[in-house]
């Protein structure tokens, strides 16, 4: 075979193959959304949830109260202990469940939960729950998800955007 052949047949090759060679598909560009028609999901996902609240507490003839922040909350037994403040050590015995009646989590199980108010990395909502009570109190929380776990839940027991119920009595505060 002449080099003239070699070469003219290397260059066809290569051509051939860079012509027949697959092309990369044109990709369809993400959609852009804009923070109107996320508020308005968001909006609609919150009521959905809270919808779902008002129906869960109806059905229970609990006589609970609402905060600004969404957080449903009844004080069932009153105790005469201190209230509890911010910066304050708080021990409770506790059962957290789902709406289905699902235990996620229970002091029976888990041992009493101890924490320091405000700083401490507990649900915003039980936070928020706890300033209204003082040493002996026994409530109930219904903490929508944006107050619990959010969109991705605890990642162990509790799913993604759960609401979660706190049964709790504060057993000590300090």
């Amino acid at each position: 075979m002449s080099s003239y052949f070699k070469y003219s047949f290397t260059l066809l090759l290569a051509f051939f193959l860079i012509s027949c060679g697959e092309q990369e598909p044109e990709r369809e560009r993400p959609r852009e959304v804009d923070g109107d028609e996320l508020l308005k999901a968001n909006r609609q996902l919150v009521a959905r949830e809270r919808d779902k609240i008002e129906s869960y507490v109806g059905r229970r003839g609990w006589g609970m109260e609402k905060t600004g922040s969404g957080l449903w909350y009844e004080v069932y037994e009153k105790g005469s202990g201190e209230g509890v403040e911010q910066g304050m050590n708080v021990k409770i015995d506790y059962k957290v469940s789902l709406l289905d009646g699902t235990v996620c989590y229970s002091s029976r199980e888990d041992g009493y939960k101890t924490f320091r108010v405000g700083h401490s990395d507990i649900e915003a909502g039980l936070e928020e729950g706890v300033l209204m009570l003082a040493e002996g109190d026994k409530a109930r929380f219904v903490l929508p998800s944006y107050l619990a776990h959010g969109l991705i839940g605890d990642q162990k027991k509790i799913p993604p955007r759960a609401v979660i119920v706190y049964e709790l009595e504060v057993l000590s505060v300090d």
